[in-house]
């Protein structure tokens, strides 16, 4: 079956093959969340971004294979439901962003901006995105041999920025960093995957920036 990023509540995951690097997209509830597991093909390692909620269903998805890290992208509590089980069960270590790791139930080591989270022979780079959340946080991963691959947390959606609560100074703080540190330095064929819903590339939404800094939202 081919990726579409298109998961359920309840149903079965997306799995995305890149040369290096395994995506698999699962939709947990009760609030639609996406959990990502990314496995190195060569060395096996795992990561989760994300231990939303359903933790039976993300040790499934886990499987055998071990887990070596949960990243956190934000403070929000729909977004780490599951965290201190899943580290309970699998020993994992527990990543946030410093400005964010006081809110969650379990940190062993916070990352700042430029950071990297390696996830077997490849890593992930650490975006902070000051807005949705103090310590929001995107990760990169730049495929060697294709285009790169952008978890976005609940920063970046298919049709705007996170909510910012109708706050302009959180709004434009958000955008700015949106643009500046993603739609700047990226290129129009990355996918991004967010915490809630389908996914989408930076070429798809880069015309709207203009419509999204003039309705402030």
């Amino acid at each position: 079956m081919s990726y579409t990023g298109n998961v359920t509540p309840g149903g079965p995951p997306q799995v995305r093959e890149l040369p290096d690097l395994v995506i698999s997209k699962l939709s947990v509830g009760p609030m639609d969340n996406n959990v990502y597991l990314l496995r190195c093909r060569e060395t096996g390692d795992q990561i989760l971004i994300d231990a939303a909620a359903e933790p039976d269903r993300i040790l499934d998805l886990i499987g055998d294979g071990g887990l070596s890290t949960v990243v956190t992208t934000h403070r929000h509590r729909d977004h780490w439901g599951a965290l201190a089980d899943i580290v309970t069960e699998t020993g994992a270590i527990s990543v946030a962003h410093a400005a964010d790791a006081g809110e969650l139930p379990v940190v062993h080591t916070t990352v700042a901006d430029g950071d990297r989270i390696q996830v077997g022979d490849c890593h992930l780079e650490v975006i902070h995105l000051v807005g949705h959340t103090p310590g929001s946080i995107a990760l990169l991963y730049r495929d060697p041999t294709g285009f790169p691959h952008l978890f976005t947390g609940d920063s970046l959606f298919p049709g705007g920025v996170g909510n910012t609560r109708g706050n302009p100074d959180d709004f434009a703080s958000l955008i700015n960093d949106v643009e500046r540190k993603i739609f700047d330095r990226l290129p129009d064929e990355t996918w991004f995957y967010p915490g809630h819903g389908r996914d989408s590339t930076l070429g798809a939404e880069r015309p709207s920036l203009p419509e999204w800094r003039a309705r402030g939202w």
